[in-house]
């Protein structure tokens, strides 16, 4: 095993990474200089730069910026604010019942905008006001929204999940839709337990009861919101439409709806836009790296190197899976979500195919565990959009996050070493 790649790649991209520069060009350079240690410098350049348009010429890619913009249209179109009520007649009388409604809060956003900025950005404006008026400090609100604003990228749409297929090499995205449903909801309701008995102990007051009057007549007004979940995800799995049409189709329909709810005119529009073609040029420039770092590894045979590496350690399937979420967890501390995906998926999924883990249930475990890396510091993107919203730092917010990751940990263990959590839906509708 040649350990000079493997050292130049790691070596390049931490020092990169902390002399400031932004991760898709760490990502790209410390690329190059490794294929520089095997080839000619013009022949290196030209590898790497084809590789970044290469990794981006894929239909299944063209999902990312429809469901980015829907996500965009969603946020500002009113959505969230009836998500919230419908929650608040659910949990709103419980222990803990405005953090509870928070997480639902989240999942439902989530699973309709597929995106975890966007749902701690909107739950974190309306309902963090909100929660410090009623006595809770603004570091558990932060913690709540941070954690459970991640739950989202399980629950289906989401753009990870494509992400994943892609680097997988043919993990069907329904299949990965359907695997996200159970692992989503496990992980809230575990996160849920925590806030409540959190709230119970700091005596936190409880909400007023709401009658099934109120129930009713908030779900009514969630209801179009919650319908495009079945459009979509009911589209796909049924083979009517591809992911790519589905999330064309969520566009179109979160617009009518933004302006059914007059929330959205003509004079926001161009914003909209603006904003959601930013977030899609810094995801996939991230993309476009990240497959050239894929193709950088698999040019120096790094991932058949670690795969034989780390099987000659232990050939027990328990065993490599804790030591596969060890290192998931590590890498999320200090590399977004997207490029960990694309650049590990094709160096563990070869280890844990031999062992006989189904590739969808392996992509359900590597995404929790880099959910678990966006509340972490120094990358936490996620962490970062709780923290400022909320006008808090992050030291003060830890304290009361740890239980809420020992939540997710707990959520995480189960659902590796229960495979039915993330493949009974899957297998259902193939019966079906």
């Amino acid at each position: 095993m040649d350990y000079i790649p493997i050292l130049i790649l790691v070596l390049s991209f931490i020092v990169l990474l902390g002399m400031g520069t932004p991760v898709a060009w760490s990502i790209a350079i410390s690329s190059l200089l490794t294929m520089l240690v095997s080839i000619p410098a013009l022949p290196a350049f030209t590898a790497v730069s084809q590789r970044i348009g290469a990794g981006l010429d894929s239909f299944a890619l063209l999902a990312i910026p429809f469901f980015v913009l829907s996500g965009e249209l969603m946020n500002k179109g009113g959505i969230a604010h009836r998500l919230i009520a419908f929650a608040k007649t659910l949990v709103g009388a419980l222990p803990g019942g405005l953090a509870l409604i928070n997480i639902i809060s989240a999942m439902l956003m989530g699973a309709i905008a597929g995106s975890a900025m966007a749902s701690a950005s909107a739950m974190g404006s309306i309902l963090g006001p909100e929660m410090e008026k009623d006595g809770y400090s603004k570091e558990f609100g932060a913690a709540v929204n941070i954690t459970s604003a991640t739950t989202g990228l399980l629950i289906p749409p989401s753009n990870i999940l494509i992400v994943y297929s892609l680097a997988s090499g043919g993990a069907s995205i329904a299949a990965l839709f359907l695997a996200g449903y159970i692992p989503g909801i496990l992980t809230g309701a575990f996160l849920m337990i925590v806030a409540s008995i959190w709230a119970k102990r700091k005596g936190y007051k409880l909400g007023n009861r709401s009658s099934l009057k109120e129930v009713f007549k908030t779900f009514i007004s969630a209801v179009p919101s919650l319908f495009m979940l079945i459009v979509v995800i009911g589209g796909i799995v049924t083979g009517i439409f591809t992911a790519t049409e589905a999330s064309a189709i969520a566009v179109l329909y979160s617009l009518v709806l933004g302006f059914i709810y007059k929330e959205i005119n003509l004079k926001k529009l161009p914003q909209i836009l603006l904003d959601s073609s930013a977030t899609t040029a810094v995801v996939m420039l991230l993309i476009g790296a990240s497959m050239s770092m894929s193709w950088a590894l698999s040019y120096e045979n790094i991932p058949q190197d670690i795969s034989t590496a780390l099987l000659a350690l232990s050939d027990n399937k328990i065993m490599v899976l804790i030591i596969i979420n060890l290192l998931l967890l590590f890498v999320g501390i200090f590399m977004d979500m997207t490029p960990a995906v694309l650049i590990f998926t094709p160096i563990f999924l070869p280890i844990v195919t031999k062992l006989g883990i189904d590739p969808v249930h392996f992509g359900i475990i590597m995404i929790l565990n880099l959910c678990i890396g966006l509340c972490t510091p120094p990358v936490g993107s996620v962490l970062f959009v709780g923290v400022g919203i909320a006008k808090t730092t992050i030291e003060k917010v830890v304290k009361p996050l740890l239980p809420l990751f020992v939540a997710m940990i707990i959520a995480l263990f189960l659902i590796t070493y229960f495979p039915q959590l993330s493949l009974w839906l899957p297998k259902l509708f193939e019966l079906l």
